[in-house]
């Protein structure tokens, strides 16, 4: 067992808690919370925005595959800053509504800020600060930590929404309502940026004391990969990682059903997504140190398995405007599903013995594969939502949720035994 040096100062997660969401602000934590906000203000709908989310899965496809080796050559602290004020000049145009075609050129420009500098650097850099045994406290921490970061960007969000509207929401023009959100797209990209500059000034290196740590530094080749496939778990984990974040993407249309179904308007729907939010911090870092204490793959199997029951409930179509409290008990169930699961797939890694010098390498490998919902779930989810009957739009989409978590359940078993028996 490689040893990884565990004495890593707190500042560190923290900036990296910070910089880890911050990063996915304007490409996808807006449209997350302010969801039919976004559609109306751009003037496109679910498939649009799916398309949107393509190119940029797309340009992101090919960022896996180099950054990941990039991160095990370059210091992370140089490569997440640099991503982050890149990132953040892109939200300056994006305030000024730009139309569909260049929309979609920016969240290309965004597949390329956020993955091919930022990605894997992220991930090598908490399991360095995880240490040898404590890699589901290290990432649960990140992921938890990024949920709170994303539950404050949501709560400003509707703040400064809430403000900039001359009228109430029922009352205000569209005109009001771009206004209003041009000032939360702008503030936030601001302090993006802002956390950029704090990761550039205030995160010192990282080093671990594995004695691989000298291949850092060579010069990375085809080798490495044939090194890592070798590895059944490393293809395990591409098909966790993919269906673990179908599901993720899932949570982009809660404010949807809330919308839809509960009939709830616009700002008490951001309000239910970012409430949400909140609840990553817990399930991170609850999730994180029972994973140290037995397996991070049991977990994903317990994640996987509420997932599942949850979106079953949902595509049934049981619950209804006047089920309030069965709505409130199934979001929760499928919320903390999908977060553990996100939590841990890359706690993993030193389940697997993946060598902690090949950590980026890995991260590109599985990723190739793992985030390609970034290319399809936008149009999928968008041409199913986009249905004339919204509501059985979005069952279908549950349903599919449902085929997906399925086929994560499956794989974490194996990968859980696989290891075990190891």
């Amino acid at each position: 067992m490689q040893n990884i040096k565990t004495k890593q100062p707190i500042y560190i997660i923290i900036l990296l808690i910070l910089a880890g969401e911050a990063v996915f602000i304007l490409p996808f934590v807006l449209q997350r919370i302010f969801r039919p906000t976004f559609l109306e203000t751009f003037n496109i709908n679910n498939e649009n925005l799916g398309y949107c989310f393509s190119i940029y899965g797309i340009v992101a496809l090919f960022s896996y595959l180099f950054g990941g080796p990039l991160a095990d050559k370059f210091q992370p602290k140089n490569l997440i800053a640099s991503a982050l004020i890149l990132t953040a000049i892109g939200g300056l145009y994006f305030a000024t509504y730009p139309d569909y075609s260049n929309l979609k050129i920016l969240y290309g420009y965004w597949g390329f800020t956020t993955i091919f500098l930022f990605w894997a650097a992220m991930i090598k850099a908490t399991r360095i600060w995880g240490g040898t045994n404590k890699q589901g406290m290290a990432f649960g921490f990140l992921d938890g930590g990024r949920g709170l970061v994303a539950a404050a960007f949501g709560s400003l969000g509707v703040i400064i929404f809430s403000f900039f509207l001359t009228s109430g929401i029922e009352e205000s023009n569209l005109v009001e309502r771009q206004n209003a959100f041009k000032y939360v797209i702008l503030i936030c990209s601001a302090i993006v940026a802002f956390i950029g500059l704090l990761v550039f000034f205030f995160m010192k290196s990282q080093e671990s004391n594995t004695n691989e740590v000298s291949i850092e530094k060579s010069k990375l080749n085809i080798e490495d990969f044939k090194k890592l496939l070798q590895y059944k778990s490393v293809w395990l984990l591409m098909i966790i990682i993919l269906t673990a974040y179908v599901g993720y993407k899932a949570t982009d249309i809660f404010t949807l059903y809330t919308e839809s179904v509960m009939g709830y308007d616009a700002i008490k729907s951001a309000k239910v997504g970012t409430s949400l939010l909140y609840l990553r911090p817990i399930i991170g870092v609850s999730i994180g140190l029972l994973a140290d204490r037995t397996k991070a793959s049991l977990w994903l199997i317990i994640g996987f398995s509420l997932t599942l029951i949850s979106s079953l409930v949902f595509a049934s179509g049981i619950i209804t405007d006047n089920s309030t409290l069965l709505f409130v008990i199934n979001i929760l169930i499928i919320a903390i599903g999908i977060y553990s699961c996100r939590v841990l797939y890359f706690a993993t890694l030193e389940e697997a013995k993946i060598p902690i010098a090949l950590t980026g390498t890995t991260v590109g490998l599985v990723s190739i594969i793992g985030y390609t919902p970034d290319i399809f779930s936008g149009p999928m989810f968008g041409i199913l939502l986009d249905n004339s009957n919204k509501i059985l739009g979005l069952q279908h989409a549950y349903m599919v949720l449902a085929g997906f978590t399925t086929i994560g359940l499956v794989a974490s078993i194996i990968f859980y035994k696989i290891n075990k028996q190891r």
